[in-house]
């Protein structure tokens, strides 16, 4: 029976990459349009690999260094291992890799749709979406497939091989070496996303500020020099840099509820291992209802309302997930556990893992509140364009900061609940139930950038209106969907880092975390500050490459006859080259903090002080994530309202207007706000706590574990009978403590 849920697990995720195949394949068959749409996409798609091959070189450096030093330091203690260097080295692989699949075909998908829409609405919808699916479900699926296949290796290496006990120091070695992977996923994920971030808000920035505003001509123009690299930013940016992102959000939460998992004594039908395995049955299951939930993605006609259609196939895979959670904790864990001295049931945990659900839908909800087209705080932000760019700038700042009060509500609520349901392993469990429907959240996040690309490309063929009509309502669902991704991201990133703070307390030997104490209380202060120093880094490199791009585009607009006549062709490849040597020259400061500053905390001042460090890091750091990330999409939104009309105090104003001017202005403040520092908060918060986790045991103040002495161990017997004349093999399981 253990055997058989175990390696149910890395099966789900070949069923999920299978899938994945099938629609990538039908997504490709699709029309790619006349010739000049096809020319475009190549630029776009060119762009794109050009700068994933010069951000892969950097990285392929910080990994194989990164990998030696975690080889070497696995050899100092006896809960590591040597072999964290090849889980490490897996772990980033596959994180660049899961970027790679959702580019590749977010490059092919975005002409197709663009073609798509000539035709309808829905079948616009369709081909985006299967574009975004097939990244969603890649992500997905390596992710349970790699990490379910190692644990598999390692289980069996460590634990099994040797006879010990499944909560032992055999156990905690498996999953310090797993933590390998989850670092490894983690810091590719960070320099994908700021790295992306910076390539995409420089394009825009540049596009915006010198296409629009000063020559007066549309961002997407075929004239303006910057605009296929603002398209090959939002591949790069928001396609491959999130797909690294949530990768290693989902690794992460999943090895956070394992290492706590380890901790829990429980008889169970599994050898003790169930709470161990759980969270990442719930992954692999998660992945089948993500699918079933794609085929609720869809519209009737012209007239369906998009953003309905994408909630549908949301909810109906959150739905499924809660419903399946109730068999699958009751079939695989006994009815009581307890962890650190907590006693809770095995429904205390279904109850855990519904009300992340609940958490993660609420997150949503009101993310996209506050940052659709239509609502009171975008109208609010339209309603202050009229007085100029000033009042845009103060509502868009007011916005951004209101809307950290209903989201905190609800995590700390979530919090409360989780932990009196079921302590520590409630908010691991929750946060893993939040992260099942990874597949789906995803593949919605990634339909955006394939939607906005296909209003660039309608936009620079000059297709007709009513193509960009339609490409502009996917577009505008695409910005309300890439700030509720964003903001389900931050979610769940709050509550995975405090699950694996709880696990690196525990690794780490230290019974709490002091803040009366001087060196503590100044650890939290530090941790504040750390993201604002991280924000400050990514937004100045942002405003230092938008310089570069925009004096590249007044250069060619000034210096190239013909190009506002259409009788030159602008110089796009100068104009990506910008954005692809600053965008890799500025991402390592940023990486740097993140990976060093716990490093540093850590053997300088000892686990409590970087404890403190933490705490401070993941309240400000998911405070300051909600705050951007909503800004930045409620400015953009309010901009493209302008394109339909907007009334403000009795008068309608439209696109050229000088409202309209003041939204450009706000959006292009918001750029970097929601696409290249906000969005980048989650992977600090996770990352730096992961880097403890991997230090704890060199830093540790104790010398044993606090579970060993409970361990579980499970001793199977065989016997061969003879009954009736004929040979009976007969098995004995005995679990001890």
């Amino acid at each position: 029976m253990e055997e058989a849920l175990i390696y149910m697990i890395p099966a789900l995720g070949v069923v999920g990459l299978i899938v994945m195949a099938i629609k990538s394949a039908w997504v490709v068959k699709q029309d790619t349009g006349d010739k000049n749409m096809v020319e475009l996409a190549g630029y776009i798609a060119d762009g794109a690999m050009a700068f994933l091959r010069a951000e892969w070189k950097v990285l392929s450096y910080f990994a194989v260094i990164a990998a030696i030093v975690l080889g070497w330091s696995g050899m100092l203690v006896e809960t590591s291992h040597p072999t964290i260097t090849i889980s490490f080295i897996i772990g980033a692989f596959l994180s660049a890799f899961a970027g790679y699949i959702g580019m590749k075909i977010a490059t092919k998908a975005n002409v197709r749709t663009t073609q798509a829409a000539r035709t309808s609405l829905k079948h616009a919808l369709k081909v985006s979406f299967t574009g975004g699916s097939v990244m969603g479900l890649g992500v997905a699926g390596l992710a349970v497939l790699g990490m379910g296949s190692l644990f598999i290796v390692l289980y069996q290496v460590f634990v099994v091989s040797t006879g010990a006990g499944v909560n032992g120091l055999e156990m905690e070695k498996v999953l310090e070496v797993l933590a390998g992977f989850s670092l490894g996923a983690e810091s590719i994920a960070l320099f994908a996303r700021v790295g992306g971030g910076i390539y995409t808000k420089a394009a825009d920035v540049g596009a915006d500020l010198v296409g629009k505003v000063e020559a007066g001509i549309p961002e997407d123009d075929v004239r303006n020099p910057a605009t296929i690299a603002d398209n090959v930013g939002d591949n790069v940016g928001d396609v491959a840099g999130m797909g690294a992102d949530l990768f290693g959000s989902y690794v992460a939460t999943i090895l956070a509820t394992m290492v706590l998992g380890r901790e829990i004594v429980s008889l169970d039908a599994f050898g003790g291992i169930a709470p161990i395995l759980l969270p990442m049955v719930l992954a692999g299951l998660g992945i089948v209802f993500s699918i079933m939930g794609m085929a609720f993605v869809t519209i009737k006609d012209e007239k369906g309302d998009v953003q309905k259609a994408l909630n549908m196939g949301n909810w109906s895979s959150i739905v499924f997930t809660g419903i399946a959670s109730f068999f699958v904790v009751n079939y695989m864990l006994p009815e009581t556990l307890s962890i650190r001295g907590y006693e809770f049931t095995n429904m205390d945990v279904f109850y855990a893992i519904i009300l992340g659900l609940v958490v993660g839908t609420l997150m949503s909800i009101i993310t996209e509140y506050y940052t659709a087209m239509g609502k009171r705080p975008v109208l609010s932000i339209i309603k202050q364009s009229g007085t100029g760019h000033a009042t845009n700038i103060i509502g868009g700042l007011a916005v951004g900061m209101e809307s950290t009060v209903l989201p905190i509500l609800v995590l700390a609520g979530g919090i409360y609940g989780a932990y009196e349901f079921a302590g520590l392993y409630g908010v691991a469990i929750a946060a893993a139930g939040m992260m099942a429907t990874t597949a789906m959240q995803l593949a919605i996040d990634a339909f955006g950038p394939i939607a906005d690309n296909a209003g660039g490309i309608a936009e620079m063929s000059q297709l007709p209106e009513e193509v960009r009509g339609r490409t502009d309502i996917l577009d505008a669902v695409g910005n309300t969907t890439a700030a509720t991704g964003k903001g389900f991201a931050i979610a769940s990133a709050a509550l995975t880092s405090l699950a694996l703070f709880a696990a690196f307390v525990g690794i780490a030997k230290i019974d709490a975390i002091d803040i009366y104490k001087a060196p503590v209380l100044a650890g939290l202060f530090v941790g504040g500050m750390i993201p604002f120093i991280f924000s400050s880094l990514c937004i100045a490199a942002v405003g230092r490459a938008a310089m570069d791009m925009v004096n590249e585009v007044r250069r060619q607009f000034r210096e190239i006859p013909g190009i506002m006549e259409y009788k030159a062709k602008p110089e796009y490849e100068k104009c990506v080259e910008i954005s692809t040597k600053a965008s890799i020259r500025e991402m390592i400061a940023p990486g740097a903090i993140a990976l060093l500053s716990p490093i540093i905390i850590g053997f300088a001042f000892g686990p409590e002080v970087l404890g403190g460090t933490l705490a401070g890091v993941t309240v400000s750091g998911v405070l300051m994530g909600i705050f951007q990330s909503n800004a930045g999409g409620a400015w953009d939104n309010a901009k493209k309202s302008f394109e339909k009309g907007v009334e403000i105090n009795g008068e309608m104003y439209y696109k050229k207007s000088e409202p309209h001017k003041a939204s450009v202005t706000g959006d292009t403040v918001g750029d970097p706000f929601k696409d290249t520092s906000g969005p980048s908060m989650n992977i600090l918060i996770k990352l730096m706590s992961i880097v403890a986790l991997v230090i704890a045991p060199h830093i540790s103040e104790g010398t044993h574990s606090p579970v060993v002495e409970n361990a579980v161990k499970k001793e199977v017997k065989k016997e061969i009978k003879i009954v009736d004349g004929k040979k009976v093999e007969t098995e004995t399981i005995t679990i001890t403590r």
